[in-house]
């Protein structure tokens, strides 16, 4: 439509339930929210996929809403011209045949990615937003880099994960300057993958403090029975997880031990003496939470969790992704981001100083180079503020 912004999805894999899926689909077919469809005000006008397999349904997707599908990104940013053509960018490099590292972590091509699309940018004499899924990268050369390198095209750049716009229950929203003394988040499933996560929803609480954020000083990583030892020494509060596990209503009965037979944990030592601690409960829980200890010692706690996930027909279609995407075409449209990807740079560092402490022999490492200051963002344009009703966010796609 005329007037309207142009966006370009430049994805890895798009197949049924993808990354790719559950944020580009939805620029196509609507937003689900708690108060019915939002009608994209967007228009998604080009894409490239690196590996289309035999599950690919982006090439039909695209088809059914007349949208091209062009043989590199930088055919999909200049629409098949000489200069960039759109007006921001879905960077989603989740998902497909890439290699893995020693470290367990894949080597997904964001900032190959990114570099292509700064390139036409600047080549273009151009700047737009972009979103970026997950985190930057699984290196913080990279991230940073990436960050450094948007910064310099003065390009908006957001990314992250959907948690820290998921639903709470209870709701939990530390005030901003609020005192916090030590919190923990619970997480679940692999540490790349999960871990990620588990670090957005402890940052995105925890930026709110007093003093905004300051940095990681230290990461030390732990499994097994010494993540239970390092609790009884006073390293992280078990009182804490257990408030936060309290929230979770759908775990098995009996202590944690009885079901987590190999715990994890981040000990994130900030550069304002906060404590911080991402604990990933594989085998206990499949939900995510969050507990603080907030003002003269009082224990607040709730639980993140995302409705929609993997059950499209009994609560829609991954709803919860639909208030990140939200907040990703309001950046489009305003082209300010509306959370800050520090935020994210952060965590991305984290995750990996988590992931080489493990490599290490679960040494402590620290981490000078994680100086990064921000403060957070306020408010969010969208996202809910109470668990999802039975409501028009749980209907099939809208009638087209």
């Amino acid at each position: 439509m005329p007037g309207r912004k142009r966006i370009a999805a430049i994805v890895t894999e798009y197949f049924a339930g993808s990354h790719a899926d559950v944020i580009v689909t939805k620029y196509l077919k609507g937003f689900p929210t708690d108060d019915g469809f939002q009608v994209p005000r967007v228009d998604l006008v080009s894409m490239y996929i690196d590996q289309p397999t035999e599950q690919d349904i982006g090439h039909a997707i695209a088809k059914e809403h007349d949208v091209p599908i062009f043989p590199s990104i930088l055919t999909a940013l200049t629409l098949g011209g000489e200069e960039l053509a759109v007006d921001g960018v879905l960077l989603i490099g989740e998902h497909g045949e890439y290699p893995w590292n020693e470290k367990e972590q894949q080597l997904f091509p964001r900032k190959y990615f990114l570099e292509q699309i700064c390139g036409v940018m600047a080549t273009s004499g151009r700047s737009v937003p972009v979103f970026n899924d997950k985190h930057l990268s699984y290196n913080w050369h990279d991230a940073k880099w990436m960050y450094d390198r948007m910064s310099g095209l003065e390009a908006p750049l957001m990314a992250g994960s959907s948690l820290p716009v998921c639903w709470r229950k209870p709701w939990l929203e530390h005030e901003v300057g609020s005192t916090i003394d030590e919190a923990v988040a619970i997480g679940f499933s692999g540490l790349e993958i999960y871990g990620f996560h588990t670090l957005e929803v402890l940052q995105c609480m925890v930026e709110r403090r007093d003093g905004g954020e300051t940095g990681v000083a230290a990461v030390t990583c732990l499994e097994g029975d010494d993540v239970w030892r390092a609790a009884e020494d006073g390293r992280w509060s078990r009182e804490l997880a257990e408030a936060a596990c309290g929230e979770i209503e759908n775990k098995p009965e009996g202590r944690i031990e009885d079901h987590c037979s190999n715990p994890a944990i981040a000990l994130i030592e900030y550069r304002d003496g906060l404590r911080g601690a991402a604990l990933m409960l594989d085998g206990y829980v499949q939900d995510l939470a969050y507990a603080a200890r907030v003002g003269e010692g009082e224990v607040v706690a709730t639980e993140f969790f995302a409705q929609g996930h993997g059950d499209e027909d009994e609560v829609g279609p991954y709803g919860h992704f639909a208030y990140l995407s939200l907040n990703i075409e309001e950046m489009f449209l305003t082209g300010e981001a509306t959370a800050p990807v520090e935020r994210t740079l952060l965590t991305t560092g984290v995750l990996e100083a988590m992931l080489d402490s493990r490599y290490e022999g679960h040494r402590r490492l620290e981490t000078p180079w994680l100086d990064v200051r921000y403060e957070c963002r306020e408010p969010v344009p969208w996202r809910p503020v109470a668990p999802r009703p039975t409501g028009a966010c749980l209907d099939p796609w809208p009638p087209t």
